[in-house]
C-alpha cells in the first residue's frame, strides 16, 4: 500500500459471504471505485470461512488489488491473502507482533490505533505497513469522534512517513474531507445490500471524491 498526497487510495471493505452474485458485486465495486486494497471482513454473524473468502481474495489478486483479511491470521494464511488488517483493541501492539511473526516480513500487516497516539507511534515504529484511525464514537460521541479522527489523521500525515488510513468512512464527502486532512487511504465498507444502479451511483461518487482534482479543491 503506497500512495502520494495527490494520489489517495481507496480500501474497500466487504464481508466474506457465499455466492456468485456476492462475488460479482464485490468485483464490480472494486473496478468502479478503483480500489487499491480489499479488506475481507467477517459476516454479520460468524467468523470468516476460508472456503468462502478464498475466491474473493483470488478475484482481487487477479486484478492486482491487495487482499487483506480482517483480524484472522489463520484465514489469511489459508486463503493466500496478502496480509491482515487488525482492528483496534487494547492489546493491539501484541496482536500486531503476533500477526507479523506468523505472516512474515513480506506480508502486509496494518493496524488501527483507536484514538491513541502512543499506540499509533508504537505500531509505526514496529513496522506496520499502515496505521489507521477510525471513530471511537462509543467513547466520545459521533461529533467528537469525527473531530478527533480528523485531528489524528492530520497529525500523523504531517509527522510520519508510514501511510495513514482513515477508517469508518461512510460518505464521499467524508472521504474527501479526510483526504484533505492528509489521509493516504480511506477505508469504505461496501453497503450491505443494494440494487445495481444504487451501487453504481455510490461507486461513482466515491471515485469522484478521490480524484486528484476533487481532493485538491
Amino acid at each position: 500500500m503506497t500512495t502520494t498526497s495527490t494520489d489517495p487510495g481507496l480500501c474497500l471493505m466487504a464481508a466474506a459471504e457465499h455466492g456468485a452474485d456476492r462475488l460479482a458485486r464485490i468485483a464490480r465495486a472494486l473496478e468502479a471505485t478503483r480500489a487499491v486494497t480489499l479488506i475481507v471482513t467477517a459476516p454479520d454473524r460468524g467468523a470468516i470461512d476460508p472456503a468462502v473468502a478464498r475466491p474473493i481474495v483470488e478475484m482481487a489478486q487477479q486484478r492486482k488489488i491487495a487482499a487483506l483479511i480482517a483480524d484472522d491470521v489463520p484465514a489469511a494464511r489459508a486463503t493466500g491473502a496478502d496480509g491482515v488488517h487488525l482492528s483496534w483493541r487494547p492489546e493491539i501492539e501484541d496482536a500486531y507482533e503476533a500477526a507479523r511473526a506468523a505472516l512474515g516480513p513480506d506480508a502486509i500487516v496494518g493496524a488501527e490505533a483507536g484514538d491513541s497516539r502512543h499506540d499509533a507511534m508504537t505500531l509505526g515504529e514496529g513496522g506496520a505497513d499502515y496505521v489507521a484511525f477510525g471513530r471511537s464514537s462509543d467513547a466520545h460521541g459521533p461529533d467528537t469522534a469525527r473531530d478527533l479522527q480528523r485531528e489524528l489523521v492530520s497529525w500523523w500525515g504531517e509527522v510520519f512517513i508510514v501511510p495513514v488510513v482513515a477508517a469508518d468512512i461512510e460518505t464521499p464527502d467524508e472521504a474527501r474531507d479526510l483526504i484533505a486532512c492528509g489521509a493516504d487511504f480511506v477505508a469504505v465498507r461496501l453497503p450491505s445490500a443494494g440494487e445495481a444502479d444504487d451501487d453504481a451511483a455510490w461507486a461513482s461518487a466515491l471515485a469522484a471524491a478521490l480524484s486528484p482534482s476533487a481532493t485538491a479543491a
